[in-house]
């Protein structure tokens, strides 16, 4: 009887519970919305004195982001309109100032701020607490441990390697020359860039151009890149829970693990073969050092390692900006070319005379190639690899017209929109390598190009991936003529990368070596 009464009890009380949950998790969503709204007027009073584009209260400008070609266009448009800075609102809480002048630029790439605290934050499942993404003390130690492996001894013997990735590339080419038909060749190149970064960083054939198929490594990378887009454009999504629980969300712990199985087999399979060696110079003894080596044995000032933990997000991280980027600045400097016939053969005389019928780029070569530096130099201004770069001040800044932003603001850098501006660039949009002529660049700032950021935060492998696009420009143009497909434009749409949405479509014919 006892028992029953209890029981009774109980189950009366159980109302009370489930109001007293209620009212908490109302008082929580109305804490929430306070705190956003209090965000969302200081925001409005912070962007006070930089006026820019009308933004709808719920949606903000994503509304007028189409997810097409026309995306980047109304970036450089509104930057006509809005000289230095205007703010950009994702959703009704979340804004930046979007700056596309050198003078602005500099203020903030000079500084070691960390990248922003949202779409940095995107990637950090993915690539983990590396060097893009850390901050503070933990990345100064790791970009100090880190830069070893980009000494020019280091990358000097990476050229033959990048060498013969291209030609395993231009040999399958074969099939496109003198046919008169055009191939997309994104793929391709993401496919060559990754053997390449593969065989450079890590030591490791993966044969990944020939095994046929599409590469899983690669379309993880392509997937993963579009749902962090979809997520920053989703408000919702912000949230980890509700995205977790999304379509989405169950699609990119999904890509996550196959990017994350690939480089732990490049990891585990290099502990295997260092099993006995405990010393760095044991093992150049025997053969050229990588990345991978100086990861796994570097030390700091108290003899402490990288944990396994920060080893993967190092590889992951290098792995994807080491060959993504490279792939999208390759693809759309051979377009470049392609579509600039006279720019394409001053480069090519200038390789046959440099190369002398070598069928390999060496590393003295590199210095010898200035026009198709600049060629290079000029289609990463019209298409930069990354064209966003953010921020999450940390301190109050002033930039030099006067104007300024408190700590905690987000500050996003559009390389695209500064490579464009009309203030800057005289006919931005014109094709012209002799813009880079030591008298041309002198005239300009330091910061007007910047396709490798710049200041303390500078990307570590800018010289492995210039000497990667000299290479494999120099040995496509040896063996072919890049002919343009007019039918075919590339629609560029920014992701983590630079990209095209219809791909990157060109002709080729074989080049005469007599001729």
């Amino acid at each position: 009887m006892g028992l029953t009464e209890d029981f009774v009890k109980l189950q009366s009380g159980w109302p009370r519970v489930h109001h007293l949950f209620a009212l908490l998790c109302l008082a929580a969503v109305v804490y929430k919305l306070i705190v956003l709204l209090g965000k969302r007027r200081d925001a409005f009073r912070n962007y006070d004195v930089f006026p820019g584009p009308p933004s709808h209260w719920l949606f903000g400008h994503t509304k007028e982001f189409k997810q097409d070609e026309t995306d980047l266009h109304l970036l450089v448009k509104w930057g006509q309109e809005y000289p230095y800075a205007y703010p950009l609102w994702i959703g009704p809480f979340v804004s930046s100032l979007t700056i596309h002048h050198p003078d602005y630029v500099k203020t903030i790439l000079a500084t070691a701020e960390p990248k922003d605290n949202l779409s940095y934050w995107f990637l950090e499942s993915w690539i983990g607490d590396g060097l893009l993404v850390s901050k503070g003390q933990k990345w100064f130690r790791h970009r100090r441990l880190l830069t070893p492996g980009f000494h020019y001894d280091v990358l000097k013997p990476y050229t033959k390697l990048m060498s013969d990735s291209a030609k395993t590339m231009l040999d399958k080419w074969e099939r496109y020359a003198d046919t008169n038909k055009s191939f997309e060749l994104f793929e391709h190149v993401s496919l060559m860039a990754l053997d390449s970064i593969l065989k450079c960083g890590f030591s490791y054939n993966s044969n990944c151009q020939t095994e046929g198929g599409t590469n899983a490594y690669i379309k993880a990378v392509y997937e993963l890149s579009n749902l962090i887009n979809v997520r920053l454009r989703t408000f919702p999504y912000h949230n980890d829970f509700i995205f977790y629980l999304s379509p989405h969300g169950f699609r990119y712990r999904k890509a996550c693990r196959i990017a994350h199985g690939h480089t732990e087999e490049v990891i585990r399979k290099r502990k295997e073969a260092l099993k006995e060696e405990k010393e760095l110079d044991r093992i150049q003894a025997k053969r050229n050092l990588d990345f991978l080596d100086i990861l796994l044995f570097a030390k700091d000032e108290n003899q402490q390692g990288l944990s396994d933990e920060d080893l993967r997000a190092e590889v992951d991280t290098f792995m994807f900006e080491g060959h993504d980027t490279t792939a999208s600045g390759l693809s759309f400097i051979l377009y470049s070319l392609a579509c600039h016939p006279e720019h394409q053969k001053i480069c090519r005389d200038e390789i046959m005379q440099v190369l002398e019928g070598k069928d390999t780029v060496e590393w003295e070569d590199l210095s010898k190639l200035p026009y198709t530096t600049m060629c290079i130099k000029e289609s990463l201004r019209l298409y930069p690899p990354v064209p966003r770069i953010s921020r999450i001040i940390t301190k109050p800044i002033t930039f030099f017209d006067g104007r300024t932003l408190p700590a905690g603001s987000l500050i996003g850098t559009s390389v695209y929109g500064i490579h464009r501006n009309a203030a800057v660039w005289e006919n931005p949009d014109v094709f012209d390598p002799l813009r880079f002529l030591p008298e041309n660049a002198s005239k300009r700032s330091p910061h007007a190009f910047v396709p490798f950021s710049a200041g303390p935060r500078n990307c570590i492998g800018q010289n492995f991936a210039m000497n990667e696009l000299k290479v494999a420009t120099a040995l496509t143009l040896k063996k072919y003529e890049l002919i343009e497909d007019t039918t075919q434009k590339p629609k560029i749409i920014s992701r983590v990368v630079l990209r095209s949405i219809n791909g990157i479509h060109i002709k080729i014919k074989s080049v005469d070596p007599q001729a």
